[in-house]
């Protein structure tokens, strides 16, 4: 006799020691996510089928895999194809934080990076950034933890997978910021709205932000603003469409200005609006926005 199986849901969350990756399991489990941790990434088809057996199944699974598992890059690829052969469509969630951010965090707790060996602290960080590379790369999401607390980082992981069916719908965020704080590091597409005059410039507006009706009609009421959104909207619909036939379920567009208070806010706005008007869960973010 066969046994019967169902299909799990399985997140895979991995990414740079420090990033967070405990504060994410954490979050999904709380979320009811059967949470694995440190998993090696040749037993993930096993933790598949064990999770989809009919009497005892679980439906939602989050593995965490780091580099403490060797041959990292070639057994998470192998097992994630062995997966998909198997009808079983992982997502990877990558955690990523800068240097600064990481060096802060291990020296708080006063532990050695786990590729450290007898060098220092951005030896063993730069080490990992090579072995997580081609990962990172093709990650389904990508987050960057950087200047990021506990909490915050849990209501980023809430506001993924809080209300997620697993369905593959694609779910956008739409993040505002000022290019000269730099990009966005977990951007999939960026967009630069420097191309339409700053409000900074007008004495009355210089205080407000995107968010504020003056500001968003100075912005929207220039030349080519609204020949922009049209052209951007058939853009993101092409792309969403493609997005979700490839199985891509988080997609990240960065709109960025100088310094991510008037033009960019007010655009990230209006492009969230319109994606939503396409059916898509967006959520804004504006990165920048009280930095100055």
């Amino acid at each position: 006799m066969t046994t019967e199986t169902k299909v799990p849901d399985i997140v895979i969350v991995t990414g740079m020691s420090g990033a967070g990756r405990s504060t994410a399991a954490k979050s999904l489990e709380d979320l009811d996510w059967f949470v694995v941790d440190n998993l090696p990434p040749g037993l993930l088809a096993t933790m598949a089928d064990l999770g989809g057996r009919v009497k005892d199944a679980v439906p939602r699974i989050a593995v965490v895999v780091d580099v403490r598992s060797r041959a990292f890059t070639e057994d998470l690829h192998s097992s994630i194809a062995e997966l998909e052969a198997r009808g079983v469509h992982p997502r990877v969630v990558f955690l990523e934080a800068s240097d600064a951010d990481l060096v802060r965090r291990f020296e708080s707790v006063r532990r050695p990076h786990p590729l450290q060996g007898d060098g220092r602290l951005v030896d063993g960080i730069a080490r990992e950034r090579e072995l997580v590379r081609e990962v990172r790369a093709e990650a389904d999401l990508v987050i960057d933890t950087s200047g990021l607390n506990v909490h915050e980082l849990r209501a980023k992981i809430i506001g993924y997978f809080g209300t997620d069916t697993g369905e593959s719908r694609l779910r956008a965020t739409v993040v505002s910021f000022g290019y000269k704080y730099g990009l966005p590091v977990d951007a999939d597409l960026v967009v630069d709205c420097r191309f339409l005059p700053n409000p900074h410039w007008v004495p009355e507006l210089r205080p407000k932000t995107g968010r504020d009706v003056a500001v968003r009609d100075y912005v929207l009421g220039q030349r080519g603003a609204k020949e922009f959104l049209e052209a951007y909207t058939d853009v993101l619909r092409l792309l969403a469409d493609g997005y979700e036939r490839e199985g891509k379920h988080y997609v990240t567009l960065a709109v960025g200005c100088t310094g991510g208070k008037h033009r960019s806010v007010a655009m990230a706005e209006q492009i969230a609006a319109r994606l939503r008007d396409e059916g898509l869960d967006v959520q804004v973010a504006h990165r920048d926005l009280g930095r100055e």
